[in-house]
């Protein structure tokens, strides 16, 4: 009988816990964010934890701006956010300069990773840094040590100067609960000194009831402190004049002088009373008011709510569909579009349905390579890229550029949290896939002058970006996979999520802590001080075109002299070497058998050496390279002309 009451016992406990779950609230942090030696995941100071209706949804952030943290641009690459979004988010312009310690509305898409919700931020580790450090000073509490430390656990033990961190800002989806009130989104909210949960709440226009129970605080449990965040839920995305601090009221009036004509004293203290009995009516007037337009608003309208439907205990661990889910994905499917529709008029906007039958429902047979299907629309082949997260800058991008070399956007979808981006079908796929010698690709190769002409293509690619676009951009993303082949062996290039306007000082310059990239493509001034300029696409070409000469991948020319890809060329370039042609011919694909200009392709070698220089301001830019390239690709033509008559003169 004990024994059958406690299957009873775990059967209801199985029902009913999942439904818990996803209507429990987040516990605050309280000051547990201090003892970096708590590991306790209850206190929340690993994150947020997965309890919401949604695995991603649209978040916010706020961080209080401050030196060298005060910009639209900074703020952005530290927070890993879009600039242009955060500055429609805070009503300025993307050059705008915030006051220090001013509160600064920061756009995250928030995702739940392992247990908890967390939106990524990539941060180069600075001298004196340690996670408390970073969590709360340079991130100033958006994250805490305890979720650094457990981020990288698997690393060393210690941090390092000029390592790359990943930093787990905190953020959260609304649960089923919240979602029935009419909770959109959820504001994670920098607490700072002198504040209040009832001011917090008044400010961002939520009740605050709402805010103490997302919380799980009460109004006897309500204590909040400094560098901590407060999840404050909103019905609809925050904006800059809730942000800003409210103007001084004006100063009061020095009251009416005693020495009055027609009884003075009496008469002001006559007025006093009638002022104050006014007041009280009027408050009283305005209260009852108020209390009527809360009154209509939360009851009213959640009477008229359908209330969520709760799945059986045999679909609990299923992806059921739930009325709640399917109008948050229409709500945010909507604002996406509406973005979109912004910065991309005159893309084609697909279906879902179109894009799966296009793909044959996603067969794994119509797979390219990661993400990427080959699909047939309306006869013709394309390439449909899956992508998630925030996509806007390459959207905005490619529909803004328009260059033969570089691939061409020619529509996107969105459906259940996903970006769908369609591009032109390059038939004979990655460069990568033709440079690089292996057992699957032995019977891939290009000969010379198809080498040159690609080369040329990526260079005419990237002088257009770098002279032709306003503003310049970078492209910052240069590697033999990036860059694909049409049915002519012609480059196009592909994969703009990295790139970047380059507007600023002279040379189109600018700065970031946010390495992102692939090793040994990376221009040492990005590296080591996250120098950003056209130059650094210089030296990534420099890589990709040494890569094109010689058939092997930069790993394997690093690894072969231990990193210092310069030292690469020194035997064919050293001008005392007597054996330069032998030197040559070994540096060159052995693919090509000697079918190649000795001359032009030391010429090319030494364009090479020129594209990888340390200093920057040394290197050639584009346009110098394309007309450097074209001349070599001319005299390779002419001399295989010559060649082939005096073949055929003999």
């Amino acid at each position: 009988m004990a024994s059958l009451s406690f299957i009873l016992i775990c059967c209801i406990l199985l029902i009913i816990s999942p439904n818990i779950l996803i209507k429990a609230q987040q516990p605050y942090i309280r000051k547990w964010n201090t003892n970096c030696s708590i590991r306790n995941a209850s206190t929340s100071v690993l994150g947020y934890a997965c309890n919401g209706v949604n695995q991603t949804c649209q978040a916010y952030l706020t961080f209080r701006s401050k030196p060298p943290y005060n910009t639209v641009v900074s703020i952005s690459n530290l927070l890993n956010a879009n600039s242009t979004q955060l500055s429609q988010l805070n009503s300025v312009s993307e050059t705008f300069t915030f006051g220090t310690g001013e509160t600064v509305l920061v756009p995250a898409r928030c995702s739940c990773l392992g247990q908890f919700y967390q939106a990524n931020a990539t941060y180069v580790i600075q001298s004196g840094d340690t996670p408390f450090l970073i969590a709360n000073d340079t991130f100033g509490g958006l994250s805490t040590c305890h979720a650094i430390q457990a981020e990288r656990s698997n690393l060393t033990v210690n941090i390092y100067p000029g390592s790359r961190l990943t930093v787990p800002l905190r953020c959260a989806c609304p649960t089923e609960k919240q979602a029935a009130a009419g909770v959109r989104y959820l504001l994670s909210y920098l607490i700072t000194w002198g504040q209040y949960i009832s001011t917090i709440s008044a400010k961002f226009g939520t009740d605050t009831g709402l805010t103490l129970e997302a919380n799980e605080l009460s109004e006897q449990d309500s204590n909040i402190y400094p560098f901590t965040t407060l999840l404050v839920p909103l019905s609809n995305p925050p904006s800059r004049s809730q942000t800003i601090a409210p103007p001084p009221p004006p100063a009061t009036p020095p009251p009416p002088s005693s020495s009055a004509p027609g009884g003075g004293a009496t008469s002001g203290n006559d007025h006093k009373w009638v002022y104050m009995i006014v007041g009280v009516l009027g408050g009283v007037a305005l209260t009852f008011a108020i209390g009527l337009c809360v009154f209509w608003f939360f009851f009213l309208k959640r009477k008229k709510m359908t209330p969520p439907m709760i799945s059986s205990a045999s679909q609990s661990f299923e992806a059921t569909e739930k009325p709640g889910d399917k109008k948050l994905d229409v709500d945010e499917e909507s604002e996406f579009m509406e973005s979109l529709s912004n910065i991309a008029q005159s893309l084609k906007v697909y279906k879902f349905d179109e894009l799966k039958s296009a793909t044959k429902d996603f067969s794994p047979n119509c797979l390219i390579k990661g993400s990427v299907y080959q699909g047939t629309i309306n006869g013709d082949l394309v390439a449909i890229k899956k992508m998630h997260g925030d996509v806007s800058n390459e959207i905005q991008l490619l529909n803004t550029i328009h260059h033969h070399n570089l691939i061409c956007l020619s529509g996107v979808c969105f459906s259940d949290g996903h970006w769908y981006l369609v591009y032109e079908f390059a038939v004979n796929g990655a460069l990568s896939d033709w440079i690089y010698y292996n057992a699957l690709s032995s019977n891939k190769s290009l000969n010379w002058m198809q080498r040159i002409q690609i080369a040329l293509d990526v260079a005419n690619g990237l002088d257009y970006l770098h002279s032709y676009t306003t503003p310049p951009y970078v492209y910052k993303n240069l590697e033999s996979s990036n860059i694909l082949l049409d049915s002519d062996f012609r480059a196009k290039i592909t994969n703009f999520d990295l790139a970047r306007s380059a507007e600023g000082q002279e040379g189109h310059f600018a700065m970031t802590r946010h390495i992102v990239g692939t090793r040994g493509y990376m221009s040492p001034e990005y590296l080591e001080n996250g120098l950003i300029s056209t130059k650094l696409d210089v030296y990534g070409f420099g890589v990709l075109l040494l890569e094109i000469v010689t058939g092997k991948h930069v790993s394997d020319l690093c690894e072969k002299v231990n990193r210092n890809l310069s030292e690469v060329l020194c035997d064919v370039l050293v001008e005392e070497n007597t054996d330069k042609n032998e030197k040559l011919t070994d540096f060159v694909d052995h693919r090509l058998q000697g079918n190649y200009p000795l001359q032009l392709a030391m010429t090319v070698v030494k364009l090479i050496d020129g594209c990888l220089d340390k200093d920057p301001s040394a290197r050639p830019d584009m346009n110098e390279v394309s007309q450097c390239l074209s001349r070599i690709l001319t005299t390779s033509q002419a001399t295989d002309l010559s060649l082939t008559i005096s073949v055929q003169g003999r």
